[in-house]
């Protein structure tokens, strides 16, 4: 049945593995990325990365050959929509406060899946202290004085966008040879590329820009969310939401190592109450 998987000890070992490359795959990404903004700005990035992605699953997938119902169309245009709107607005939040901290923020979505989903109470226990982590990373509190509100506004806009895409992506993982990612990374294509060459023009063909382009598209698209839709074949909404909420810790390294952007004590630790939170939900899933 939908929204229901085999969460054994032995059945959660792949699909986390998975996330875990995923969000591997798409900070890096991010890093990378952030370094053409200046180049094309982030919508231009997001163009980049989000229509090669689809070129290439075209390409490798040829969805084409799979019969599409036309009761599945619907949601996978939702599905991209919502993938293209979330990179937007997360590369938009990219531009003005660091990654870890954008990410903490945009996992507010999957966490949202987490209370609708979950029917325990001691899942909503990992919520609260997760929620408490990302209540020190907003303006209310001392350590996130400086940041831009327009950054955090962006960054929750990601969130709402990426609870929509963990709904509307499990609506339609089930369908044969990765023609779900295929076929809603082209309607993100035709969503976002608009506003990319609006913003950026003939500059996004340039040669090195294109190069990064292309290595951003395999770390941050094409590469996780076929992971991610691996994931949510064998996972319930409620699981997948946790173990992706450890989305902050990762973000947060890579601004580190590959950025050098340096946080407060105590952003640390809000990012590592929401990774912590993330941990022990994994941890005491559902064994049925």
């Amino acid at each position: 049945m939908t929204g229901r998987a085999d969460v054994t000890p032995h059945g959660v070992a792949a699909p986390a593995l998975a996330i875990l490359g995923s969000l591997v795959s798409v900070n890096a990404g991010a890093a990378w990325a952030k370094g053409l903004f200046p180049a094309v700005g982030s919508a231009g990035v997001v163009a980049l990365r989000v229509g090669l992605s689809a070129l290439i699953l075209l390409v490798l997938v040829r969805p084409w050959r799979f019969t599409l119902r036309r009761a599945d169309i619907p949601n996978i245009v939702i599905y991209g929509v919502m993938l293209g709107a979330m990179n937007l607005f997360i590369y938009r939040s990219f531009e003005r406060i660091p990654l870890g901290i954008a990410v903490a923020i945009e996992v507010t979505g999957p966490l949202a899946v987490v209370i609708l989903s979950s029917r325990h109470a001691r899942d909503f226990l990992w919520v609260i202290l997760a929620g408490a982590g990302l209540w020190l990373l907003l303006p209310t509190a001392a350590s996130s004085a400086a940041l831009d509100p327009v950054g955090i506004a962006y960054a929750l806009a990601a969130a709402f966008c990426w609870a929509m895409y963990i709904v509307f992506g499990k609506r339609v993982s089930m369908l044969n040879g990765g023609q779900a990612v295929s076929w809603g990374l082209l309607a993100a294509c035709v969503f976002v590329v608009p506003f990319g060459v609006t913003h950026a023009g003939g500059d996004l063909l340039a040669p090195a820009v294109l190069g990064g382009g292309l290595a951003v598209a395999l770390l941050s698209s094409a590469l996780p969310y076929t992971l991610e839709m691996k994931a949510l074949k064998r996972l319930p909404q409620r699981v997948f939401g946790i173990l992706v909420s450890a989305g902050p810790a990762v973000a947060a390294l890579a601004g580190f190592l590959l950025l050098g952007e340096r946080l407060t004590t105590v952003q640390w630790l809000a990012i590592g109450l929401v990774t912590l939170a993330c941990a022990g939900a994994a941890a005491t899933a559902d064994r049925r």
